[in-house]
This record gives C-alpha cells, sequence and structure tokens, in this order.
C-alpha cells in the first residue's frame, strides 16, 4: 500500500469510531496533570504539540558508527467524546553519523487511541486503556522508519497525592503518572540477503521482538501546593511550575535479548504551563550502559487548543461542543 492511502486508511478508521462520555485533559478534582513529554500522559485533549525537539549522541552498535540524532516532532490531539479521543503524530530525523554522509526523513506515522475507562475526583485518580499504531512503509527506511506495522496495547494512569493526611502537608503536591505497553510488530523476521565477495547469498534472518515498553513521571506541583497547601509566596513564572523526573524503558520480550536488555532514559526537567501553553525542558540522561553513554536534550511547546478556540477546537460529532477543560 502507498503512503497516501494508508494515511487516509487509518484517518477514516478513527472518525467513525465513538465511546461514553467523561472527563477532560489535565484536570481532575483539584488537581493539574501537564502534558508529559518522553512518555504519554493519561487523559485525552484537544492540544497539539508543536515542536517537541530532542539531541542525543547515540552509541555505535556493530557496523553502526556514533551517530547525533536531532528530531523534531509534531502531534495533535482530538476528542470525539468527553472521554475518548485520537492522536495523529510525525517525526523528522536528522542522523549525523562519525562516519558518513547526513541522512534525513520522517518517521512512520503515528496513530493512536484513549479511553478513559476510571476517574476519582476525590484521589485525584484517573485510568485509560489506548492503543498505538506505528504505520509501517509511511516513513524513510534511511532513517530507520520499519516497512511493517508495530501495534501497541497501553494502560495509562495518572495519580495525585492531595489525599493524603494533613500531616504530610508537603507530599501531598507530589503526582505519579505511567503508561505499560507491549508493542507487537506484523512481521516477526525480517530476511537480510548478502551477496559474498564469491558471488553467493547469504541470508540472515532478524528477529523483532514484542517489546514491553514502560514509563512513569513523578511531578511536583508548585501550583498545588501554593494553592492548596501552603502559600510560601512564589511569584510567577515560579508558581506556575512543576519539577518532574520522567522514566521511558523498553525491555525485549523475546528473541536473543529477551528480559536481559532493558534500555530507556532518566529524564529530569520542569514544565511551565500558563492558560493556553505549556513549555517544557528535560535532560535526556540513559538509564545504563547499554542505553548510551551521552546526555541529550528534550524540550517541547505544547498548545492547549480547547482552551485557546474552544468553540471551533472542542466540537465532536457525538456530543456537541465540550467547552474548554480548565476553568476560567
Amino acid at each position: 500500500m502507498t503512503f497516501r492511502p494508508r494515511i487516509l486508511l487509518a484517518t477514516g478508521a478513527l472518525l467513525v469510531l465513538t465511546a461514553t462520555a467523561a472527563q477532560a485533559h489535565g484536570l481532575i478534582g483539584k488537581r493539574f496533570f501537564p502534558a508529559t513529554l518522553a512518555i504519554d500522559d493519561p487523559f485525552v485533549a484537544d492540544e497539539l504539540s508543536l515542536p517537541t525537539f530532542s539531541h542525543i549522541k547515540l552509541r555505535g552498535d556493530g557496523e553502526t558508527p556514533p551517530t547525533r540524532e536531532t528530531d523534531f516532532s509534531a502531534e495533535v490531539s482530538k476528542r470525539l467524546s468527553p472521554d475518548f479521543g485520537f492522536s495523529l503524530g510525525g517525526t523528522f530525523k536528522i542522523l549525523d553519523p562519525d562516519i558518513g554522509p547526513v541522512l534525513t526523513g520522517f518517521d512512520n506515522m503515528e496513530v493512536s487511541l484513549k479511553y478513559v475507562f476510571f476517574k476519582s475526583e476525590e484521589h485525584e485518580t484517573l485510568l485509560s486503556m489506548g492503543v498505538g499504531w506505528d504505520v509501517g512503509g509511511t516513513g524513510s527506511k534511511k532513517v530507520g522508519a520499519e516497512s511493517f506495522d508495530t501495534v501497541t496495547p497501553t494502560l495509562f494512569f495518572g495519580k495525585g497525592f492531595g489525599d493524603l493526611p494533613d500531616g504530610l502537608d508537603l507530599a501531598k503536591p507530589f503526582a505519579l503518572t505511567g503508561a505499560l505497553g507491549v508493542a507487537l510488530p506484523s512481521r516477526r523476521t525480517n530476511v537480510i540477503k548478502t551477496v559474498e565477495d564469491d558471488g553467493s547469498v547469504s541470508v540472515d534472518r532478524e528477529v523483532n521482538p514484542y517489546v514491553f515498553q514502560w514509563g512513569f513521571s513523578v511531578q511536583y506541583s508548585l501550583q498545588y501546593l501554593q494553592s492548596y497547601v501552603r502559600d510560601i509566596g512564589l511569584p510567577r513564572p515560579f508558581s506556575r511550575m512543576i519539577p518532574i523526573v520522567e522514566v521511558a524503558m523498553e525491555t525485549p520480550l523475546d528473541g536473543p535479548r529477551s528480559g536481559r536488555h532493558t534500555t530507556g532514559t532518566i529524564n529530569p526537567g520542569i514544565i511551565w504551563f500558563g492558560r493556553y501553553i505549556q513549555l517544557g525542558l528535560e535532560a535526556v540522561i540513559p538509564a545504563n550502559e547499554r542505553s548510551g553513554k551521552n546526555i541529550g536534550v528534550l524540550g517541547q511547546v505544547h498548545f492547549y487548543l480547547d482552551d485557546l478556540w474552544p468553540q471551533i477546537f472542542t466540537w465532536t460529532p457525538f456530543h456537541g461542543v465540550l467547552g474548554p477543560t480548565q476553568p476560567r
């Protein structure tokens, strides 16, 4: 299937789906959860990340030299009902190896669905489930885009600690979010044919493993501290900041590296959120030796479309205009 029909099929399939009602992005009870940078957050929303920027030097592997990778990503999310939404995303990659030419191109398009199925305002808790589709063949092979699809069912969670006893007041601004998913490739093996010097052809098979993708974020909301715990006199913009640490990891579940080659990053940083926009900046630190040895950077500009233009962007085909998701 060519690039354009795959996009039309992916988009069309999403637009015919629906779900039942509940609550939307970032806000449950008194708790505002920001959009996280390294892992997906548990909410559905009308929002736009443009751009998400990352840069890191990757270690070499076999015949692949050490490479500086720079990514520019964009993602737009749309609610179809108060609790159900989809998103479309893409990434432009720049690969600058120590040896060889610079390679540029788009990675595969990403499509995802998400549904919030449990929420408790009193306990600042919610659970959602989703599925992501990495649409094979929509990106450039020279930057590593696969020709096969990968589908990733995922469980998301969010928990604020505002329900702690009063004796633990200073811990109430803490919150935890996370995602647990399994990436399932549509093709289990790649056949690699190599012509040897004597003219013979050798055939190798490379396993595309199932991969457990897991991660979480630990957040401390200074806005929550000021508004609901103790006013310590922080002026803006500091009172709108959320110090955060994100952990994004992957563990192969089968193949030669099954269960033993977990890789990922630990991302400490800061998020500032306003009425209509959010800014985030994090360091990208390899979690272990297999993940690399160089520190990178991750940044994002994130727009709350449902608050910027609620009459336009919060229209849904099944529930009318939902309106903004933050209180005026």
